[in-house]
């Protein structure tokens, strides 16, 4: 059986990919298939999220075992986990993450399932568009996460007692053989 996939990307409206993959097939071979036709290196991180009809990202398909997920839930591998396993039903929907930094990614749907055909590898079948670029510049990323910088206030600083803290607080013993972090008296 084969899965016919549409992707498309909020930052390019002219952009769009259809993938024709076996359902036998792995998350990875998906995930290569899908580089190779935007023009993306394979070294980076990158995940693949089951959506609800929302597009809320549920359950992740990642390229590595971080060991993060809870004990609870399932890790699914790309390399180990055919798509039919997850994805049954036409118009399911994931999201394929690959950029972590920016969390920016493709929208995926599952457009068609052809049953009686079987592909040895997945196919781009068609290309429209160009991709956006696989990494935002800095000056993007700066614009896009505001990083406060904590400055502390002039009150808070004069509210301090630094005398407290005078040469006379330590000793050379404690110096040279380290504090130790039990001795409370």
């Amino acid at each position: 059986m084969v899965y016919r996939f549409k992707l498309v990307s909020d930052e390019a409206s002219n952009f769009m990919r259809e993938i024709e993959i076996d359902s036998e097939n792995t998350f990875l071979q998906l995930r290569n298939c899908i580089l190779e036709s935007v023009g993306y290196t394979k070294d980076e991180l990158d995940s693949f999220f089951l959506c609800n009809e929302d597009w809320e990202m549920e359950e992740e398909i990642t390229l590595e075992d971080m060991g993060t997920s809870s004990s609870d839930r399932d890790t699914w591998l790309m390399d180990s986990t055919p798509v039919s396993e997850l994805v049954e039903d036409e118009g399911q929907k994931l999201v394929f993450q690959f950029d972590y930094m920016t969390e920016r990614g493709f929208f995926m749907e599952l457009k068609e399932i052809i049953p009686g055909r079987s592909l040895v590898e997945p196919v781009c079948t068609m290309k429209r568009g160009n991709a956006p670029k696989q990494f935002k510049e800095t000056e993007e990323i700066k614009s896009v996460a505001s990083v406060k910088t904590i400055t502390p206030d002039v009150a808070d600083m004069d509210a301090l007692d630094l005398d407290q803290f005078d040469e006379n607080s330590f000793n050379d013993d404690d110096l040279e053989q380290g504090f130790d972090i039990m001795d409370m008296n």
